[in-house]
């Protein structure tokens, strides 16, 4: 029997209303939708200082100090779901993005590993998918062993929340 078994389903709904709600007023999450992304961006922008940008910015979430911009995305990972498959990327070819940031979440928000990947790997094994008109990029693990992937697991993991 789970920690939450003797609620009913609105009460938990409840329970995540007023979570994310809190996370919001801490400054985790900037919005009140699934959490992964807003902590993706979190983790990324506090670990490495870089400017988190509005969200009106549809290719780009952050920059840093020298002006490379940044596509950041997170992925989270349950035991119904264990894809690696990062959100859809849209206009690849348009160069919006240097790098992409991208992390790995185990079920409870847990950092797996992440890495910083220059915008050349992201088009060279990235595949077009004309039913959402978007490119889709799979984070395996072998991403951490090309040149030019920057693995920043024990950056993100030292962000304290």
């Amino acid at each position: 029997m789970g920690e939450f078994s003797s609620h009913t389903s609105q009460e938990l709904l409840s329970i995540h209303g007023r979570i994310s709600e809190e996370l919001r007023e801490r400054g985790v999450t900037r919005s009140s939708n699934n959490p992964t992304g807003d902590l993706a961006e979190y983790f990324f922008c506090k670990a490495f200082g870089w400017k988190q940008l509005p969200n009106s910015n549809s290719n780009i979430d952050a920059t840093d100090e020298r002006g490379a911009r940044f596509q950041i995305k997170g992925r989270r990972m349950t035991r119904h779901n264990e894809s690696r498959q990062l959100s859809a990327i849209r206009d690849l070819s348009g160069e919006h993005f240097d790098f992409i940031a991208a992390v790995l979440f185990l079920e409870d928000y847990r950092i797996l590993r992440a890495g910083i990947i220059p915008y050349q790997i992201v088009l060279d094994r990235s595949t077009f998918v004309s039913r959402t008109n978007s490119h889709k990029f799979i984070l395996s693990d072998e991403i951490w062993g090309i040149p030019g992937v920057r693995d920043v697991t024990g950056d993100l993991c030292a962000v304290i929340l």
